[in-house]
């Protein structure tokens, strides 16, 4: 009994043990089973994580190609447009540098004859200073400066170069206006040596004595010429003192007033190349208005002649409008005469039409019918 009890709880052990051996594995194998599940779905989900994570990498792969062929392509018309702006900058600084060159070289051209025209000019300076040192020579300078004034401005039949005058003197140049005033005779002076002597003038002492010289001058050629070139009856009351010098004109009319009014006194008005051609344009005016009084009686006379053929064609056309006047008449009664033969041929014409309608009406229906 008690071995049966015994191997009752032995049996029972072992069950027991056997149902927590099984339990236990099954307990095992279900978390077994579920760790698998887990790591399956760990797996599943690495898995599901590493193709969305390839699918990025194949997608910022391809941005990343695509952004680099757009940044490749940027940079590539980049540096087309910084290659094309440096190849027009340099051409266009080589243009601008060959331009410069042109013009310096022009400019250098324009220097080399300027510095040849300064040569010159200053032969031609002491070649005036060797003229102007030489009285002689000096004085054709101003004929010569005259000559061409007056042969600017006036006309060629107002002028007389050294002309000769009444008294045996010949004239540097006689401008011819009508009387009043006359002839007038221009004369050329150039008293250079002593105004020279007056600008280089050290001390008071040398200065008064070149102002009298100078002042000297001056007086005498106003002297000679009022006493040659102003002749009654011949010419006109005064006569002009031509100085071929503005210089010289400007030192006598600012340090020598006493000079110029006695000039005046004497009916010798002295003039600077300036001053003279003023003159000579007033002198132009002149002759203008006096060719036009020339002119004045011609053009009357052709003026009344022109009233007198106005006024025989006035009478010419009034007898033309009497003939029209008669044509017109005529034509009137042309008109009418045309309207009365008119009116005449339409009534005989009528007459004509009545005469042949009275037959037709004066035969019997049945002849009406045969015709």
């Amino acid at each position: 009994m008690i071995i049966a009890t015994g191997g009752l709880v032995a049996l029972g052990v072992i069950i027991f043990l056997v149902w927590g051996v099984g339990r236990n594995h099954r307990e095992m194998t279900s978390r077994f089973t579920e760790s698998q599940l887990a790591s399956n779905n760990q797996m599943q989900n690495m898995m599901q994580i590493t193709a969305a994570l390839e699918g990025r990498l194949n997608q910022m792969s391809a941005q990343s190609s695509k952004d680099t062929a757009e940044m490749n392509r940027t940079l590539a018309e980049r540096l087309d447009k910084v290659s094309q702006r440096m190849g027009d900058s340099l051409e266009k600084g080589n243009k601008n540098t060959t331009d410069a060159l042109g013009e310096l070289k022009a400019k250098l051209a324009v220097i080399d004859e300027a510095q040849k025209n300064i040569t010159e000019l200053s032969g031609q300076m002491m070649g005036l200073q060797d003229i102007l040192s030489n009285k002689q020579a000096r004085g054709a300078f101003g004929e010569l400066q005259l000559n061409d004034l007056v042969s600017q401005i006036l006309p060629p039949n107002a002028y007389e170069f050294q002309a000769q005058m009444g008294n045996g003197r010949r004239a540097d140049c006689l401008i011819k206006l009508p009387n009043p005033p006359g002839s007038i005779v221009v004369d050329a002076k150039f008293p250079l040596e002593s105004y020279h002597l007056l600008r280089g003038a050290d001390d008071d002492a040398q200065f008064k004595k070149a102002a009298s010289r100078f002042r000297a001058d001056i007086l005498k050629h106003v002297k000679d010429i009022s006493e040659k070139y102003i002749i009654n009856g011949e010419t006109a009351e005064s006569a002009l003192m031509f100085l071929p010098s503005e210089a010289v004109y400007a030192e006598l009319h600012a340090n020598f007033s006493d000079v110029v009014e006695k000039s005046y006194r004497a009916k010798v008005w002295i003039v600077s190349p300036t001053t003279l051609m003023a003159t000579l344009n007033t002198v132009r005016a002149v002759l203008k208005d006096a060719r036009m009084r020339e002119q004045a009686g011609v053009i009357q006379k052709e003026v009344v002649t022109l009233m007198q053929d106005i006024g025989r064609l006035d009478d010419r056309v009034e007898k033309l409008r009497t003939h029209f006047q008669l044509a017109e008449k005529d034509i009137g009664n042309i008109s009418t005469s045309t309207r009365k033969i008119t009116s005449r041929a339409e009534r005989i014409e009528s007459l004509q039409m009545e005469e042949s309608e009275k037959p037709e009406e004066a035969l019997d229906p049945a002849q009406k019918s045969l015709n």
